[in-house]
């Protein structure tokens, strides 16, 4: 029996590598795309062994360098700011939620679950924002969107709530005369270190990749984010590719299109990229604990 065990382990350790080799290839690829030559790519496709390597691409959007590192700093900031006030929100709204005390909590349950079913449209969204807030082509219409906050966030973060913090802890912690406020940061929050990282992570994954926000609101090129400057670099290019066709210039016909491409999906992910193992096991156990219905 022991030794059908360890074979079922391999065979499965075997399948998680396999699945694992299978997760990285793309992003090895796209990589590897963003240093090759770009008359390899033309020739020879996509390769993880390309037979030429470039830093045209690179070189190509260093001709930006200070838009980039300036829209890759408004990105940082946004992301770092929208997900620490966010995650304030989602889990002030949660807590209370999560008591079977509070009065009235079935009905605000189900308007934060409506959020989930239905919102106001974009017309509406951009005269309220536009018209009401003001936040048109300032930093704040890269963040006020996403704090009003998604609905499945806060339920998630009710039901770890719900189920992971024993009643009995605040029981009597309320006996020993903790306010309510107090209770929430020095006995909660602890407590729900899995579930916090898990929803901060996908805050600050939604800040980091949102270029929507950007786009309808934003038209000063200096307030731009990360992805909207690269989606900007990427429309140029292909208006660029577009001229090829007509234009003959040497100087427009060396530009490698391709190349740029891959290296602008690289600069868009390898900071979550890196970023991401350290959530890793928070991420698991928040998800597994934090998704039981309650």
């Amino acid at each position: 029996m022991m030794k059908s065990n360890h074979m079922n382990q391999y065979a499965v350790n075997l399948l998680f590598i396999v699945l694992a080799c299978v997760s990285i290839f793309p992003f090895a690829l796209l990589i590897m795309a963003s240093f090759t030559d770009q008359k390899a790519i033309i020739n020879e496709g996509y390769s993880l062994f390309p037979s030429a390597l470039s830093l045209d691409a690179y070189r190509f959007m260093m001709n930006s360098a200070s838009s980039l590192f300036r829209a890759y700093g408004i990105t940082v900031f946004i992301t770092l700011f929208g997900t620490a006030v966010g995650l304030a929100i989602s889990t002030m709204l949660a807590y209370p939620l999560s008591r079977s005390d509070m009065p009235l909590r079935k009905v605000m349950s189900f308007l934060v679950f409506f959020t989930l079913l239905f919102n106001g449209g974009l017309v509406s969204t951009y005269l309220i924002y536009t018209e009401f807030f003001h936040i048109k082509n300032t930093i704040w219409a890269l963040i006020i969107p996403g704090l009003l906050t998604n609905g499945f966030y806060i339920l998630l973060i009710r039901t770890f709530f719900s189920t992971s913090i024993p009643p009995a802890i605040i029981e009597s912690a309320y006996i020993d005369g903790a306010s309510e406020f107090k209770i929430f940061i020095r006995i909660v929050l602890p407590l729900s270190l899995p579930i916090l990282a898990t929803i901060g992570l996908m805050l600050g994954i939604s800040y980091w990749n949102d270029w929507f926000n950007g786009l309808i609101f934003v038209t000063d090129s200096k307030l731009f984010s990360i992805q909207n400057m690269l989606n900007r670099m990427l429309t140029d290019l292909q208006f660029i590719q577009r001229s090829n066709m007509t234009n003959t210039s040497q100087a427009t016909a060396n530009i490698p299109a391709e190349s740029v491409r891959m290296a602008i999906a690289v600069i868009g992910i390898i900071p979550i990229f890196c970023a991401y193992p350290f959530f890793q096991k928070f991420f698991v156990k928040g998800l597994t604990i934090g998704a039981v219905k309650g």
